[in-house]
């Protein structure tokens, strides 16, 4: 029996990567795979709907359902990460904890993102650092953002600042004219049109930039243990016309993720690299602090995560109403 052909885009995810690759497959589907930045697949998608099904930003998501965008995601979340603990601080800013980003220059990619949503509303629940008491910088230009797609305006009463088209994250952060972002240094930096730290990445002494946690350890300990969760910045959707004609679409979809997923964690073991003396025991204790698996999917399994989410999102004006997490997942994998 012929398979359904659908285009799918994606970044590069290990996670996912078998059922991309071919290893594994999704019943009834032949998905043809584009790999992308997900900052070029999510402005590509919500601008102009190009792949039938795509990664996606969870807080642009929550944005453009609002705003009656036709598509319908599935509770798989791939990209989890402890956002608040990649904050870079500049030596001379006199951030010494993260209490003292109040009334300090923060930057960001932008401002919609879901790592942006995630950093100011655990800055603001777990550390009282109020979103109006800080001046944000974003760095992607209204033209390719995400927000350029949806329609973003920054929220009342938020002091917001564009970089200027000749500067980026990186080079502001270098030379003190923002006191902190969540930036990779250039030699980590995956080039992406989008983003200019890739491009611009500034001149100056990295050793003067200094994360926030200086062990993220002890805050991963912290944050799992009060809140139960890590958070998630992306899942995956089915353009709504897509949805629509062949609703059947997502549960097989959701369980090609979960054995692409499995077959992952089969070889993990045989994936930590021999240069990692000691990756087979950062595992064991990875496991000890976050459990066997801290990259759930499910809608059981995530709903504290996704209420935190959806609460952030409409208390930092990102969107009006709090949608029910049941209408923002394919109905045949609600109870999954």
């Amino acid at each position: 029996m012929a398979k359904l052909r659908l285009s799918f885009v994606s970044a590069f995810n290990e996670r996912v990567q078998p059922l991309m690759d071919g290893t594994v497959q999704a019943e009834g589907l032949e998905l043809v795979p584009t790999y992308s930045h997900p900052g070029e697949t999510f402005w590509r998608q919500l601008k102009f709907g190009e792949f039938e099904i795509a990664e996606m930003s969870l807080s642009s998501y929550l944005i453009a359902r609002s705003h009656g965008v036709e598509m319908m995601a599935i509770p798989v979340f791939p990209s989890r990460r402890l956002f608040h603990g990649e904050i870079l601080v500049h030596a001379d800013s006199g951030v010494r904890e993260p209490g003292d980003l109040v009334g300090k220059r923060i930057g960001v990619a932008e401002y919609q993102q879901t790592a942006a949503l995630w950093q100011r509303g655990i800055l603001e629940h777990d550390f009282g650092v109020s979103q109006y008491k800080v001046d944000w910088y974003m760095e992607r230009t209204e033209e390719l953002s995400h927000g350029g797609a949806t329609g973003f305006r920054p929220p009342a009463g938020i002091s917001f600042h564009r970089i200027p088209p000749d500067k980026s994250l990186a080079s502001m952060l270098l030379a003190h004219e923002i006191d902190a972002a969540a930036v990779a240094g250039p030699w980590t930096r995956q080039p992406s049109f989008v983003d200019r730290s890739s491009r611009i990445p500034g001149s100056g002494d990295w050793s003067k930039v200094k994360p926030l946690f200086p062990d993220r350890i002890p805050e991963a300990k912290r944050f799992f243990k009060k809140h139960g969760f890590i958070p998630a910045n992306h899942t995956y959707i089915i353009r709504g016309d897509v949805y629509q004609k062949y609703p059947w679409v997502a549960f097989n979809l959701y369980a090609g993720f979960v054995k692409a997923k499995a077959f992952f964690q089969e070889k993990l073991l045989e994936r930590i690299p021999s240069a990692l003396f000691f990756g087979r025991e950062y595992l064991t204790m990875t496991r000890e602090v976050l459990g066997d698996d801290p990259i759930p999917y499910g809608l059981k399994a995530n709903r504290a995560m996704l209420e935190t989410l959806v609460n952030f999102s409409h208390e930092q004006g990102l969107t009006q109403k709090k949608p029910k997490l049941e209408e923002l997942f394919a109905e045949s994998t609600r109870d999954l």
